[in-house]
Order: structure tokens, then sequence, then C-alpha cells
């Protein structure tokens, strides 16, 4: 699935919806930053499972085994940074988050959710943001498996977002009725994270 087109240094370059495809504030990079307010674990845990649960009617948890035994989906997206960097055309595989949808089975009562880290760290999302073609859990970056730095082994993939809705070494998604802020949201980064619309702070 090929979202935005080809590769271009054309800083002018418009998306299929009108947008610029580099938003306002952003620079333009080929490099991927480190950032990180959490230690980069060393390794998955070995009791690691993905656990679905909250507003949903089928609550489920995966081990790691049966979590790669899932369809795989491939999708190039570019990705922005709230430190204002953006960087086009990343190449990630990994499972579309409609295949968790799909057996979780959210509530109507469910309108939020909460991505979960294996070191603590949380980020909020609206279920319409979470419920869309480019969203992914994923596990490879350009056909290489996903480097424990940039949050793999596996880490959730919000592209139209700013980076850090894009919650790195996934282990969780909880549904919710009502909104409530993660990590850096409490430490007043914007709830929304819409870059075209530079919602970097509250």
């Amino acid at each position: 699935m090929h979202l935005f087109g080809k590769k271009s240094a054309n800083h002018d370059e418009k998306r299929a919806d009108g947008l610029d495809r580099l938003p306002p504030g952003q620079y333009l990079t080929a490099k991927w930053p480190v950032l990180s307010y959490e230690r980069t674990p060393k390794e998955l845990p070995p009791d690691w499972k993905l656990k679905i649960k909250g507003q949903v009617e089928n609550p489920f948890e995966l081990t790691w085994e049966e979590f790669l035994q899932l369809p795989r989906t491939t999708l190039k997206a570019d990705i922005h940074c709230v430190t204002t960097w953006s960087r086009y055309d990343n190449i990630w595989e990994g499972v579309h988050i409609r295949e968790i949808l799909q057996r979780a089975k959210p509530l109507s009562t469910a309108k939020f959710v909460m991505a979960h880290s294996w070191t603590g760290y949380t980020t909020n999302i609206p279920l319409e943001n979470l419920d869309d073609d480019d969203v992914m859990i994923v596990i490879k970056h350009d056909g290489q498996d996903l480097e424990l730095e940039h949050g793999g082994p596996v880490r959730l993939l919000i592209p139209k977002l700013y980076f850090y809705k894009s919650a790195k070494w996934l282990y969780g998604l909880e549904f919710m009725a009502n909104d409530r802020p993660g990590f850096w949201e409490q430490r007043g980064y914007s709830n929304s994270a819409n870059p075209w619309k530079e919602e970097r702070y509250w």
C-alpha cells in the first residue's frame, strides 16, 4: 500500500488530499533521530504478550509467536516528529490494526484507545484515528527488523500524527469510553497531535 507517492526532494510536493507533503514547521531528513524519554530496553520481555482489553467484545492476549502468525501488511508512509523533523518514504511491515480490531470487536462505548509500552510509556488516541488505513503494529522498517532504539521489535505506527503517538515497545491496547492523557500528553504535549495543524503542545 503506497500512501504518499514517489520519493522526491521537492518540498512543495502535495499529498493526494491537497495538503503539503511536508507539514508546517518541519524539516526533511534522511536520518532517523533517536528520541526516547525511557531507557532503551535490551530485548523483548520473555513473558511479552500483546494485551487487548477494555471496551471490547472479545478481550484477548497473544504471545509473540502467536502475534507473528497474524497476516502481514507492507506500507509506505512518511513520519513526522514533534521535534520538527520529517522522514519520507519509510517502508513498514507488520500487522494492520484492523486485524486486531476485527478480533477484538470494540463496543459502541469505545471512543478512545490507550497504547501501553512495556517500559511504562502510554499515549492516548481517538479510536477513529486508530481505525484507519495507515495504522499498523510494525516489526520491520525498510526491510530490516525494527531496531530496539526505534521501538523494536514491535511498535505502533500512526503516521498521520506526530510520532510520539506511535508508541515504541508496544505491549497493549486499552479501549476506553473516556479519554485520558498519556505520558507526554500529561506533560504538555498535544492530545490530538496533527502535524498539518502544528498541534505540538496544549
